[in-house]
């Protein structure tokens, strides 16, 4: 328990419609009120204009706590908010919203991704252990054929005894996964260019070597130039037929134009929570080609994760309040290489 003191900063909630019912249970909006000045009920939709509620308490806000479909922070935004000192995000990526104006303004900013990376890691893991075992391929055909059949023949090539796991991108949930597979009997591959030292029971390679000798490659890297396209026409004709190729990340890191010949073809398998666009067109064979499992971009939080990530905002409005440092502060510099 927090006491309640007069030192607390005053807190505007900032986020699109309806977020902040999904986010915050009565048991947090009560928190929020002994950690900050702040009426939990009254959410900022709109910055660019607020009204006359939201325009009093912006201009008072030393905290805001944002969240999806949080109004860009622009130079003209700030001008309406004089004392903002921080930006304390309830959910990953902050680059929607955070501008160069707020670096410039020297607002500090901390974000719930190390929470939201718990449950894609969890996603991926599950996607990793279905795909060694065949279980979309076997789910279908059972459904097919509605009774009893030998799959000792098919089955041959299946199992998650010492697959060889490739994981592109030591980003927050690319480390987390590569923990996560540590009990089990696999061998881990990673790359990622910025990292020297791969984290206990993964082995640096580069990318077009861990295409070539993983049987699943699971994609964890940033939305950034440098990665568009990164698992592109090389790196999928690299991959031993019967690959699995998961990605949480963002669609645009696939080339889907030459990854879909492998799916069609039968050679190669995928697990897409992202495509590019993130809504496949309804004409896509992404839809419906049987080694494809499609899902609506839910390996993050959703439902009573989203309480993970708000449990570590609070917290950071906490240390705030009590003038100790964040503990997942982000850095203009950071950006230029995460999510």
């Amino acid at each position: 328990m927090h006491p309640t003191t007069d030192n607390r900063p005053n807190l505007l909630l900032a986020m699109g419609r309806g977020v902040d019912e999904r986010l915050l249970t009565p048991a947090h909006r009560t928190r929020l009120t002994r950690l900050a000045h702040t009426d939990p009920h009254l959410v900022a939709h709109d910055l660019t204009a607020p009204g006359p509620p939201v325009a009093a308490a912006l201009a008072e806000a030393e905290i805001l706590l944002t969240c999806w479909g949080a109004t860009p922070l622009t130079a003209e935004v700030l001008d309406r908010a004089p004392r903002l000192r921080a930006v304390v995000h309830a959910a990953g990526s902050v680059k929607h919203h955070i501008t160069d104006a707020c670096w410039e303004r020297g607002i500090r900013v901390t974000s719930a991704a190390a929470a939201n990376a718990l449950p894609v890691a969890e996603y991926t893991l599950a996607a990793i252990l279905f795909a060694g075992k065949g279980v979309l391929r076997s789910a279908r055909r059972y459904a097919e054929l509605r009774a009893d059949d030998s799959w000792l023949a098919e089955s041959a090539a299946w199992g998650n005894h010492r697959r060889t796991i490739g994981i592109v991108g030591a980003s927050r949930i690319g480390r987390r996964v590569v923990e996560l597979l540590r009990p089990f009997d696999f061998e881990i591959l990673l790359y990622d260019p910025y990292v020297t030292t791969p984290p206990p029971g993964a082995a640096l390679v580069d990318l077009d070597e861990l295409c070539a000798r993983s049987t699943v490659v699971s994609v964890h890297a940033p939305q950034l130039p440098a990665t568009h396209g990164m698992i592109g026409a090389a790196q999928l004709a690299a991959m031993p037929d019967g690959t699995t190729l998961i990605n949480t990340a963002r669609g645009s890191l696939v080339d889907e134009p030459a990854l879909l010949p492998h799916l069609a073809s039968g050679r190669l398998h995928a697990i897409l929570d992202v495509t590019d666009p993130e809504l496949p067109p309804p004409d896509s064979p992404l839809w419906t080609l049987p080694n494809v499992l499609l899902t609506p971009h839910v390996a993050g939080s959703l439902g009573n994760e989203l309480h993970r990530m708000t449990d570590q905002a609070l917290e950071e409005v906490a240390r705030y309040g009590r003038g100790e440092p964040f503990l997942e502060e982000v850095r203009a510099s950071d950006l230029q290489r995460s999510a």
